[in-house]
């Protein structure tokens, strides 16, 4: 099987894993931008990797590799990396000399912490995920230099708290913290004033904090199987939520005004306590709202 599966424009390899030191007949290493090594059961970074001086998209995701080199500092130029699915119960410290990531894919492995190295990555902007670890608290420096930071996956792990650094995070779009163990949340959350979904199910929750009605644009709130009695009436201020997930909660009656939310287009209610369903129930479905109850 040859090494080289496709070169694109000759700056992004797809390769197999075999064979790779034979490229440099194939292509100019120094014009390669992007290598793609998934899934090629690798056990360590071939060497190739250190010779691609304007590398700045790495995938080595799906590989059995256990550890990341501390050598993976020196490749300054990387603006994504995707170590997914590898098998890692560590990061080295020298993670931190990454200075142009946007992006950083480090989910579905081992780790039960993260190094405060990671909090140097201030540039990541696109997407971090650390989905499916076994993390159980994050260092409060590490949300505190993330301010723009998008898109943040935290699903899956062992989380009991989460520091009031959350609030700094001020370009938050989408946070994604289900299938967890938390039982509360920061004040903090509502400084992510630019934050549009919210996917908090699978927890533990027995309320939210007041300041979840400063988050005028969020648009889809997730809350199923927690413990909730009730609702903070703030809730109320979110003028532009278009989807509310209740299912699985320890609600008992509901408040009057989830029939004033202008822009509520699903309200799922099933699995929790309810004594009755109230009438304006039916306001909301003749205004177009799909509730499940």
């Amino acid at each position: 099987m040859t090494s080289l599966d496709s070169v694109h424009d000759r700056r992004t390899l797809l390769l197999t894993g075999r064979g790779l030191n034979a490229l440099d007949a194939a292509v100019d290493l120094a014009e390669v931008e992007a290598v793609h090594l998934d899934d090629c059961g690798l056990t360590a970074l071939p060497d190739l990797i250190w010779r691609l001086p304007n590398l700045r998209a790495l995938n080595v995701g799906g590989n059995p590799l256990g550890t990341l080199p501390e050598a993976i500092g020196a490749l300054t130029g990387l603006e994504e990396l995707y170590v997914h699915s590898s098998g890692l119960t560590a990061l080295p410290e020298s993670i931190g000399e990454l200075h142009r990531l946007r992006t950083l894919d480090l989910g579905h492995n081992l780790l039960s912490a993260l190094p405060d190295a990671l909090a140097r990555l201030s540039q990541i902007s696109d997407f971090l995920y650390l989905s499916d670890n076994h993390l159980n608290a994050i260092p409060d420096a590490l949300f505190a230099a993330l301010t723009h930071l998008r898109y943040l996956g935290l699903t899956h792990n062992a989380l009991t708290t989460l520091p009031e650094s959350l609030g700094a995070m001020v370009s938050l779009r989408e946070l994604r913290l289900y299938n967890n163990r938390l039982s509360a949340l920061p004040d903090s959350l509502g400084s992510l004033a630019d934050l549009r979904e919210l996917h908090l199910m699978h927890n533990v929750l027995t309320a939210l904090p007041d300041s979840v009605g400063q988050l005028t644009r969020l648009t889809h709130l997730d809350l199923r199987d927690n413990r909730l009695p009730s609702l903070p009436e703030p809730l109320q201020a979110l003028s532009a939520l278009t989807f509310l997930d209740l299912r699985a909660n320890a609600l008992r009656d509901l408040p009057p005004w989830l029939a004033d939310l202008p822009a509520l287009k699903k309200l799922d209610l099933r699995w929790n306590r309810l004594r009755t369903i109230p009438p304006w129930i039916r306001r909301l479905e003749s205004n177009g709202c799909i509730v499940y109850h």
